[in-house]
């Protein structure tokens, strides 16, 4: 049966890297699942690449159309930024949301899915799935390097932020705390000090699961 991997961590822990590193190792055959946000696309983003880039009217019509699995609504300096899961056919494995048991035959012969999400978005899909289909890989790294990413990051941009970098620095103490990663069964960690070999740990668990 499919799974998704689901890529979690801090901010700045290099997630988006590692996760653009896996899915070009055409070896693994993984399909991307992309969310959804209603906050202003960086530098260099593409709609349909990190995101989906909507706005808040269209979140609010997929919410009433029973189309969001897990939202997060987050109070920047910018405003009100939502970020969101959406089931719109992306997710096909097992469970309530998900393909049927007739679908399954065909799929068994593809490639597992892999997105980029925070505690909360395995949380929601374990709910709606199961939680046998869903594979945490959290990716940790020091506050130090954290902040040194994050500053490199900023400074890219054409108009800095670095009031709303530093509370999403802060925020993600209590976003991924000690508590809310042993309650949701989150035991093992990848540290991305060094890039080439956290992805490479972190591939041999992703075969170790075909």
């Amino acid at each position: 049966m499919r799974k998704v991997f689901c890529i979690m961590g801090k901010s700045a822990t290099g997630k988006d890297t590692v996760y653009h590193r896996l899915i070009a190792d055409e070896s693994l055959h993984l399909e991307r699942i992309v969310p959804y946000t209603t906050r202003p696309m960086r530098i260099k983003e593409k709609d349909g690449d990190d995101y989906f880039f909507v706005t808040p009217e269209r979140f609010r019509e997929m919410l009433a159309q029973d189309r969001v699995i897990e939202s997060r609504t987050y109070q920047t300096v910018q405003g009100p930024w939502t970020y969101f899961t959406a089931d719109d056919g992306q997710i096909r494995v097992g469970g309530p949301g998900g393909q049927t048991a007739a679908d399954h035959d065909s799929a068994d012969e593809a490639g597992d899915f892999i997105m980029v999400g925070t505690l909360e978005v395995y949380e929601a899909l374990c709910r709606r799935f199961g939680k046998e289909n869903i594979v945490p890989l959290y990716i940790e790294a020091s506050d130090e390097q954290r902040l040194e990413r994050a500053m490199r990051r900023e400074r890219k941009q054409n108009r800095p932020d670095y009031a709303e970098m530093c509370r999403r620095f802060l925020a993600d103490n209590e976003d991924f705390s000690e508590e809310k990663l042993s309650r949701a069964g989150i035991v093992k960690r990848y540290d991305n000090t060094e890039l080439d070999a956290c992805v490479e740990s972190i591939r041999g668990d992703i075969l170790s699961e075909a």
